[in-house]
């Protein structure tokens, strides 16, 4: 199992507009990927426009390769990416306690 942690810089005001379109696109986009599991996303409460998004694949290769290479992935970033002051922060993680 992999870890996917996406840390998501919004402009502010738009807080509310992208809360529902990463919503939409989690669920329609990103949840009927092979290799997705589940997902978590959180908004900060210090900074309106930064969200973390959680995602847990089977394996690093479902996210580098079967979702990012596919044409889900153009769909997913078409929904969200128009909200992005950057590029988002991704990294991959191995569960070391899960409790």
């Amino acid at each position: 199992m992999t870890i996917e942690i996406a840390d998501i810089k919004v402009r502010p005001e738009a807080r509310e507009a992208f809360c529902e379109a990463i919503t939409r696109a989690a669920n329609t986009v990103l949840a009927k990927a092979g290799g997705y599991r589940r997902h978590q996303i959180l908004a900060c409460q210090e900074s309106a426009g930064r969200f973390v998004l959680i995602v847990e694949w089977d394996s690093l290769e479902a996210h580098t390769v079967g979702f990012r290479q596919s044409p889900a992935f153009a769909e997913w970033r078409a929904i969200i990416g128009p909200f992005f002051e950057q590029p988002p922060h991704v990294e991959h993680f191995d569960p070391v306690v899960d409790s």
